[in-house]
């Protein structure tokens, strides 16, 4: 891992493959840390051909928090998306093209998950000359479309315990709320990866500030109506936290986007179907 300078804050960053490789860009979503990839993604990407570029998104792990910037008011903004926030997603995206810059690299593939993935369509709208393709999974380009399940957006804004035992066990509950139902639930996993994020840097307001970002962000159906390059939106038919409407709508505004449609995965990333997922996103190689 690295600490380098981007759009006027610091990210921590880890890369994974062949330098000389295409590089492949991931954001990971809401409150994760670079750390909270299941085993062998990052990895698996990499045997694709690409040379990944994973960070630590603002406000979590050891990339800048904004805490000077207090507790934002999520209920508030059901009602008034115009309140000022902190930060909106177009600086997450900005977040992202510092890196690369820092990096020297004039352009990425894009991958994002769930809010990593709303980053990612920010990152293709804003600066479209530096995305050489964009993934978009389990994500949408509103988050007013593909709502969450009552069930999920509970598990999403239950009031985090004190205590790193009491955090862990949430953390495990919480996702075995939205986990993949056609497929078996990694417990053993899931554990370990929320005992290193919460010993890295647990950071629960940080995680209100970046879902303020999403609720104070715009569409950006318009946005994406845009792009002119490859594209692949993989969605989980039974996802609950972002419905499957909003990666239908999110392939729906990409002109000949490829949209995969998973049966019996949720908002994760289930094992079984993580290499075919890495073999997908290395068939977009041959695409530009």
């Amino acid at each position: 891992m690295a600490t380098t300078k981007s759009n006027g804050i610091e990210l921590t960053y880890a890369t994974f493959g062949d330098p000389s490789a295409p590089p492949l860009l991931v954001i990971h979503g809401l409150g994760a840390q670079m750390t909270d990839w299941p085993s062998g993604a990052v990895e698996g990407l990499a045997d694709q051909g690409y040379h990944v570029i994973t960070f630590d998104n603002r406000d979590q792990g050891e990339s800048t928090w904004f805490d000077d910037s207090g507790e934002p008011d999520v209920a508030a903004l059901l009602f008034d998306p115009t309140i000022p926030v902190p930060y909106q997603l177009s600086d997450m995206a900005a977040d992202a093209a510092g890196l690369l810059d820092a990096l020297g690299l004039d352009s990425a593939h894009i991958l994002g998950v769930s809010m990593g993935g709303m980053i990612a369509q920010q990152f293709a709208i804003d600066h479209p000359t530096r995305a050489r393709t964009l993934t978009s999974i389990m994500s949408t380009p509103s988050h007013a479309i593909g709502p969450p399940t009552p069930e999920a957006l509970t598990s999403l804004l239950v009031p985090v315990p004190e205590g790193r035992d009491a955090v862990i066990e949430q953390s495990v509950a919480g996702s075995r709320v939205i986990s993949s139902p056609g497929f078996p639930f990694d417990e053993a996993g899931v554990r370990q990866r929320a005992a290193v994020h919460y010993d890295r840097g647990h950071h629960p307001v940080g995680t209100l500030r970046q879902l303020a970002a999403i609720m104070a962000s715009p569409d950006r159906t318009s946005g994406l109506a845009g792009l002119d390059l490859p594209a692949l939106v993989i969605h989980g038919a039974d996802d609950p936290l972002v419905t499957l409407p909003g990666g239908e709508a999110t392939a729906a505004a990409i002109s000949g986007s490829e949209l995969w449609i998973i049966e019996g995965m949720g908002h994760d990333l289930p094992a079984a179907r993580l290499p075919d997922i890495c073999v997908r996103q290395g068939a977009l190689l041959a695409r530009v």
